[in-house]
């Protein structure tokens, strides 16, 4: 995570719109698995947590750049908004599964990303994540092939706290 092309490549999937960056995302620190950034963009200041997953299933498959986040946009009202992005489509209508020591959760995919369907839901899985010691995502790509993904979620509150504290 500390070459500069993929700051840049984690910062255009933090948000919908690239072209809205006025700079480029700081690495404000690294906790363990997770790290911490933030950048200002059009809308006004993005930080958020990232991770890449330990475990990539199947191992034969080219899964493209795969991260976990944990997103705050305070100008659009957004705090600790987790989700999943992945190097191809996802099939089309489908959701993934996700596992937290247990605690599962359930999220909609749009093309590359996963997202759980609202607030409520995304309090819980980042309580989780934070109480937690590994998660667990699957899903389906748009060409059929299931895939499975674990993460450590070793310095996950240590991050998304300072990204959280960055972003007020």
């Amino acid at each position: 995570m500390k070459a500069k092309s993929l700051v840049l490549a984690l910062a255009g999937l933090a948000v919908s719109s690239a072209a809205a960056f006025a700079q480029t995302p700081t690495l404000l620190k690294q906790h363990k698995d997770w790290a911490a950034y933030a950048l200002t963009s059009g809308s006004g200041k993005v930080c958020y947590a990232l991770t890449k997953p330990t475990v990539s299933l199947p191992g034969d498959r080219n899964h493209g750049d795969v991260f976990f986040f944990v997103t705050s946009r305070p100008a659009e009202g957004v705090s600790s908004e987790p989700s999943l992005l992945v190097g191809y489509p996802f099939k089309d209508k489908s959701s993934v599964s996700i596992d937290v020591d247990g605690k599962n959760f359930n999220a909609f995919t749009n093309n590359d990303g996963a997202w759980v369907e609202n607030a409520a839901t995304e309090a819980q899985l980042v309580a989780a994540m934070k109480a937690g010691r590994e998660m667990t995502v699957n899903g389906e790509s748009a060409r059929g092939t299931r895939t499975s993904y674990k993460f450590s979620l070793s310095g996950v509150t240590a991050a998304i706290d300072t990204a959280s504290q960055a972003c007020r």
